[in-house]
């Protein structure tokens, strides 16, 4: 065996979506050689997954010839040569466009490759007493074997060429017998799990993701937030992604004791859980945050200003965006005065101008309207384009506005005159109710996001929408 010495660590893209082919330096003296096998902070700086492998195997094979897969288990590998040498066959049999891809490359002990969860893996060993090591990111359970997919060794449309012809190679009876690609289960992608779908976020994420088979959804009845036991449940290991649409938001009733209980359990309890699952799982959590964590001392409000709440319901959520910002890979979602299918401002004004009332409306509290199809339409792209994990402010666009202006467009767009809508402050509206303190500014400056690539419709072009769906 004559092993290139001298190479540079380097990563080569390969036709299938995420297996990548390493050269790795080994150094090698008259007493033999060495080299680093897995070195996780220079693997991660050339973009290879931080997979955090948990078991070491190694396939010892007696003979040239010995071949053995083509098996795609649900779990990553990293792939390298002990002694010897090989020739690897790697074919995409995950759900998707690359479904069928091969790669081949024949393989000593300068280099590795990285194998995703679903791609198919085989090797015929090219030289006697070859070994052959893996690390995987999951341990061998007889649920994980149920998910594994096979294709056969000779299988036509896969077509690979090795180089000891099948017929004189050494094989198991069961890699023989598998399917073919014709009749491969496809290995289906690890899933998006939404909690709190019952909400307005959670049903605008539901049609966002209408017939897509690698989002689930869960209620409260599929999955309580506070109860640990249903975490230990699910298998994390089917799933990438968590985003939390939960929230408790009685602004006033947090003031109460009961309410107040509720908040921090729903906003700070529930949210440690899923932090704390993301964390051991590496899962990505998205999390939707709210303009009540500022006290509206600013006019407008961005990503990095300190959270500075005024009363339970700001509380609660600022404490839930601190935990979550410790999870690696999150992505807190700020917004403010959220609309979507449930009870909300604009469909209560509706409501009042259809039947004739005229309403006092705050006045001196300015801000933005949050669409929920738009919320759910910005966390789609963040997740889609991979964008930097962090904060990310999300609220429609447009000129800012009071409670009261958007009460008056909301009666003018049902048909009704603005003056019916009289305005007054806060502090007015609020004398003789028992109401939680509230940010008079809760303008999201947007800038961030944008330049990310998304662009929130205009506020008004969205209320436009959604009122004339209101009307009967």
């Amino acid at each position: 065996m004559a092993i290139e010495f001298g190479k540079k660590l380097t990563a080569h893209e390969t036709p299938i979506p995420g297996v990548v082919l390493y050269d790795l330096p080994v150094h090698g003296d008259n007493r033999g050689w060495f080299k680093e096998n897995w070195q996780r902070e220079k693997m991660v700086s050339l973009g290879l997954p931080d997979f955090r492998p948990v078991q070491n195997n190694i396939s010892f094979n007696e003979k040239a010839g010995t071949t053995r897969g083509i098996h795609a288990e649900p779990w990553d590998k990293f792939i390298s040569v002990a002694t010897g040498r090989i020739f690897g066959a790697w074919v995409d049999l995950r759900q998707g466009p690359s479904f069928g891809t091969v790669f081949t490359a024949e393989m000593d002990p300068s280099q590795a490759i990285f194998i995703p969860r679903g791609v198919g893996n085989a090797f015929q060993t090219l030289e006697d007493n070859t070994a052959y090591t893996y690390l995987v990111n999951d341990h061998w359970s007889a649920e994980a074997q149920g998910q594994y997919t096979f294709l056969n060794l000779a299988d036509e449309t896969a077509a690979i060429q090795w180089p000891i012809a099948l017929e004189q190679a050494e094989l198991s009876d069961k890699d023989k017998a598998h399917p073919r690609l014709a009749d491969v289960a496809r290995m289906p992608g690890k899933k998006t799990l939404v909690v709190g779908a019952g909400g307005q976020l959670g049903k605008a994420l539901r049609a966002l993701y209408d017939g897509d088979e690698s989002v689930e959804f869960a209620g409260r009845a599929e999955f309580d937030l506070g109860d640990e036991q249903a975490y230990r449940a699910r298998n994390w290991k089917n799933y990438s992604t968590i985003i939390n649409a939960a929230a408790y938001t009685a602004v006033d009733t947090a003031e109460t004791a009961e309410g107040r209980a509720a908040a921090w359990a729903i906003n700070v309890t529930a949210v440690s859980h899923l932090a704390r699952t993301a964390v051991e799982h590496d899962l990505t959590l998205v999390h939707v945050s709210s303009d009540y964590v500022f006290d509206g001392g600013r006019d407008v409000h961005d990503e990095k200003e300190p959270l500075t709440p005024l009363g339970v319901y700001g509380q609660t959520k600022a404490a839930g965006d601190a935990i979550v910002s410790v999870v690696p890979r999150h992505y807190i979602v700020r917004t403010s005065w959220v609309v979507g299918d449930g009870n909300n401002f604009v469909r209560t004004m509706a409501g009042l101008a259809l039947r004739g009332v005229k309403p006092s409306v705050v006045n001196d509290q300015t801000g933005r309207l949050s669409f929920t199809a738009d919320i759910a339409s910005g966390i789609r792209h963040l997740l889609d384009t991979g964008a930097a994990y962090g904060t990310y402010n999300l609220t429609n666009d447009g000129a800012p506005q009071s409670w009261a202006d958007i009460a008056a467009d909301v009666y003018e767009l049902v048909g009704e005159s603005r003056q019916a809508v009289t305005g007054v402050s806060t502090a007015e509206y609020f004398k003789d109710k028992s109401a939680a303190p509230r940010p008079l500014n809760s303008t999201l400056d947007l800038s961030k996001i944008i330049a990310q690539g998304f662009g929130p419709r205009n506020m008004k072009d969205a209320l436009n929408e959604y009122v004339l769906e209101l009307l009967p």
